[in-house]
């Protein structure tokens, strides 16, 4: 039987004043339901039967699935039952009633995974208000549960996107959560993992539709990255770990905040496409400069990492384009930040130099080298600005800079390594064009305000980062690996002024020319016992390699000659000598290259012995060690007997007489230097004659080895102040008094015929060579002798004749050249000195300490001619 209770009455002039704080009592709602619940809506009837007395027994399951049924049956209901249950939670969440809260989210969340039909667009939209009204509450709990029912929403694939629905509140209000300050750690922890799952919500649900990319709009990305990397940066504070972290368990991925940020933040790169890459990238520039992590910038090249290796491949080029960006705006910062991220754009070309990363290679090339520019300036302004005072200060931001620079420099070579062969080459040739020599001043860096001293760190820099680009570059054949436009200003003599740069230089040619890795079995000067025990590799030279020699062989006897002739020499020069003899032995030699590279190797000989460039005696000492290491070579390569027998018995009579002229001994720190090689025996020499007979009868053609070995001379060694074989000797007839030509012309030829006759009679050439250091009265008076002319002049016409005969050509054709420009010169400075200007009224002009001057000549003191 039914109770019924009286209901009190209300004053009419207080019918419409509600008090919120107001609650009936639980018998008056137990009247109202039992008088009322026939006439409520059934909808309303079953969420109400899912809420219990107690809030702690938890949804009643029975009426949850009737519910559930009921929305299935009618889904026309589900936008009411959303907002009933939002009206019911909002209140609850008002009044602090958590455990009806709970069960209302339960409710709405099975809800949820059990309907799938067109009309679930209202109800989502209850379902997000309620969501947004437990993240705004300041109770973490609610916080927490928010998020969750968020993600099992966000794992939800509707059917068709809803356009109309925006993400802005919970982007914000996520990203808020990630940096939770809250004073419990575990709460905080808590609060900003459930933060990380939300953001990640958002962009499982956002970024699969395209017409929907709100998300990757810059104000979203201005928030959901930094707050992502906040968190992951945590735990590189708290670790300090290098290298790629260890795989987590599933545990450690829930209650690790940096873990989860991790995973989130792969998923987010990995999902974003060509047009929205940009906005997902610069955000993380934005929070390594607010934070101040280019240095150290262990945590900027980890994010970099994650970045390259998370987005797709075709796309790294924008990457790298972003940070070449930034390396741009951020040029006038500290070196340690440039160098940050020159190593982070390390890093980053590293991965992508890999795969395809389309226009970017030169843009990256030509970025750094500017920077390189750059930099130098700073290192050089710095240290003028600091000269004449030692200041620590100073020191340490020269040193900053060379920091960047090696950091540019490792990026250009581990770029240039890690490219394709075609485009290796291309890079050789870009990098090549960017070195201040002679005759590119077009294509290379503007060094014209840096000095000598920056143009030669610009060399260096530049040199050591085409080492590291042609590093493990193996061509088919040498003329692709050394061709003319790159060859010609790597020999430059430009690049000979300095030690180090020859040695970069030799380093270079090693990494083109050694096409078989025989390079490290070379190291180290020395006399090999038995050149079998390297086991060196080595195939036919090819019919490609023959013509490469043929027409810029020339070219690197040169560069191997003039080498030798630096006083600045130290052990590791010679040392480089030797192998590039060795290489080129090994990998272009045929029978007229090697009798090519014996003249070279006479000619070295001759530069210790006869001394016109007045080398120091541990240089001199060190060239006739450097042939006889690579004599020794040559003789076991080519295996004649003869030869080797020669040079066997050169070596060992040294060791016993001469040991300063082996390698072994005179590269030690304390080698007993002769004073001087006046004295010393032919045996101790490598003689031509010896060699020519013992090569003959093998069968090779030695008539070109009586022709004296001579440079070609290039337009770049007149207008240097490095001198040549035949510049020297002219300088030796002009330092002669008297004008006699014959008597020039004989001194030559005696020189000559002292040279190529060495070993035939070492006594003579002794003495005829200490006459034309010290020239005297006697020595003048033999000259002329008219005995001694007679043979001179058939001598002479011999050399001409077996020059024209046996000579190559480019030696040939180098003699004449240097002969027609001599003479050019002498006949330019007679002109000048004996052709004068006619006077002239309006003056003639003078040149006075750099300043031209006109001095006007009155027409009085003009002399005319007579028939004027």
């Amino acid at each position: 039987m039914r109770q019924y209770v009286q209901v009190p009455t209300v004053d009419q002039e207080n019918t419409y004043d509600y008090n919120p704080a107001w609650e009936p009592s639980p018998l008056m709602h137990l009247g109202v339901c039992c008088c009322c619940a026939a006439l409520r809506p059934r909808y309303k009837r079953l969420v109400d039967n899912i809420f219990p007395e107690d809030p702690k027994d938890g949804l009643v399951k029975a009426d949850m699935e009737k519910l559930t049924f009921y929305a299935v049956s009618a889904p026309e209901k589900l936008d009411r039952i959303g907002a009933y249950l939002a009206e019911r939670l909002s209140r609850d969440v008002v009044r602090h009633r958590y455990g009806y809260v709970l069960i209302a989210m339960e409710a709405l969340d099975q809800l949820l995974m059990a309907c799938h039909s067109q009309s679930i667009k209202p109800f989502v939209e209850s379902f997000l208000q309620m969501v947004a009204k437990l993240l705004e509450s300041g109770e973490p709990k609610l916080q927490v549960l928010g998020t969750n029912s968020f993600v099992k929403f966000a794992n939800i694939e509707e059917d068709t996107p809803s356009y109309h629905r925006r993400y802005d509140f919970f982007v914000s209000r996520f990203s808020a959560m990630c940096h939770s300050c809250h004073s419990d750690p575990e709460t905080r922890t808590e609060i900003r993992i459930a933060g990380i799952r939300g953001i990640q919500g958002v962009v499982r649900k956002t970024v699969n539709d395209e017409l929907r990319a709100t998300i990757w709009e810059p104000q979203h990305m201005d928030k959901i990255v930094p707050s992502l990397l906040f968190n992951m940066q945590k735990i590189e504070d708290i670790d300090s770990r290098i290298g790629p972290p260890s795989s987590p368990t599933g545990g450690e991925k829930e209650e690790n905040p940096a873990v989860l940020a991790e995973n989130c933040f792969r998923e987010l790169l990995g999902r974003a496409t060509y047009g929205n890459m940009n906005n997902a990238v610069r955000p993380v520039f934005a929070h390594l400069d607010h934070h101040r992590l280019w240095d150290p910038n262990e945590f900027a090249v980890s994010c970099f990492k994650i970045i390259m290796y998370s987005i797709q491949a075709q796309y790294s080029h924008h990457v790298i384009q972003e940070t070449l960006g930034h390396l741009d705006a951020r040029k006038r910062d500290s070196p340690r930040v440039r160098a940050g991220i020159i190593q982070v754009l390390l890093e980053a070309v590293a991965i992508a130099a890999k795969g395809s990363i389309g226009p970017t290679v030169l843009e990256v090339f030509n970025t750094l080298l500017k920077h390189l520019r750059i930099s130098v300036d700073f290192e050089l302004g710095e240290r003028r600005s600091s000269t004449g005072s030692a200041s620590f200060s100073t020191s340490s931001k020269e040193s900053d800079e060379r920091i960047v620079q090696n950091a540019i420099i490792q990026t250009i070579g581990f770029f240039g390594s890690n490219l394709p062969d075609y485009q290796r080459s291309e890079i050789m040739m870009f990098v090549m064009g960017k070195v201040p020599v002679f005759g590119t001043s077009s294509h290379s860096l503007d060094t014209s305000h840096l000095g000598d001293l920056g143009t030669r760190r610009i060399q260096i820099m530049l040199l050591r980062s085409l080492l590291m680009v042609t590093s493990g570059y193996n061509a088919k054949t040498i003329a692709a690996a050394l061709p003319a436009p790159f060859l010609d200003p790597l020999l430059s003599p430009s690049l000979m002024e300095d030690s180090e740069l020859r040695q970069l230089v030799l380093e270079i040619l090693h990494n083109l020319i050694d096409r078989h890795d025989n390079r490290a079995k070379l190291r180290g000067i020395r006399i090999i016992p038995d050149v079998s025990d390297l086991k060196i590799k080595r195939d036919k030279i090819s019919r490609q390699d023959v013509s490469f020699m043929k027409k810029h062989g020339q070219q690197l006897y040169r560069h191997i000659y003039l080498g030798c002739k630096e006083e600045d020499n130290v052990q590791k020069n010679f040392e480089l000598l030797y192998t590039s003899l060795a290489l080129i032995t090994i990998e272009l030699a045929n029978e007229e290259v090697v009798i090519d590279l014996i003249r070279l190797a006479i000619a070295l000989q001759d530069i210790a012995i006869i001394n016109e460039d007045n080398l120091p005696m541990f240089n001199r000492c060190g060239v006739m060690a450097l042939v006889a290491a690579y004599l020794n070579f040559l003789s076991q390569m080519i295996a004649v007997p003869a030869f080797c027998q020669h040079v066997s018995k050169v070596i060992e009579t040294r060791t016993v007489e001469a040991p300063y002229f082996l390698p072994e001994n005179i590269f030690k720190d304390k080698c007993i230097l002769p004073k001087s090689l006046e004295k010393h025996e032919k045996n101790l020499f490598f003689l031509t004659n010896k060699i020519a007979e013992s090569l003959g009868g093998s069968g090779y053609s030695v008539e070109r080895l009586s022709v004296p070995y001579v440079p070609q001379v290039t337009d770049e060694d007149r207008l240097s102040r490095r001198k040549s074989i035949v510049d020297t000797v002219s300088i030796q007839v002009d330092i002669l008094p008297g004008n006699n030509t014959e008597d020039k012309e004989c001194i030559i030829i005696c020189i000559l015929r002292q040279r190529k006759e060495l070993i035939e009679s070492n006594k003579r050439y002794r003495h005829k060579v200490s006459n034309t250091e010290e020239i005297t009265f006697e020595a003048l008076k033999k000259a002329i002798d008219n005995t001694g002319l007679e043979e001179q002049e058939k001598e002479k016409r011999r050399l001409v004749i077996e020059k024209f005969q046996k000579a190559p050509f480019e030696e040939i054709a180098a003699q004449c050249e240097t002969k027609a420009n001599f003479l050019h010169d002498r006949l330019a400075q007679i002109l000048e000195l004996t052709i004068r200007p006619p006077p002239s009224p309006s003056g003639t002009m003078t040149i006075t300490a750099g300043h031209a001057h006109y001095q006007s000549v009155p027409v009085y003191e003009m002399k005319f001619p007579d028939l004027f």
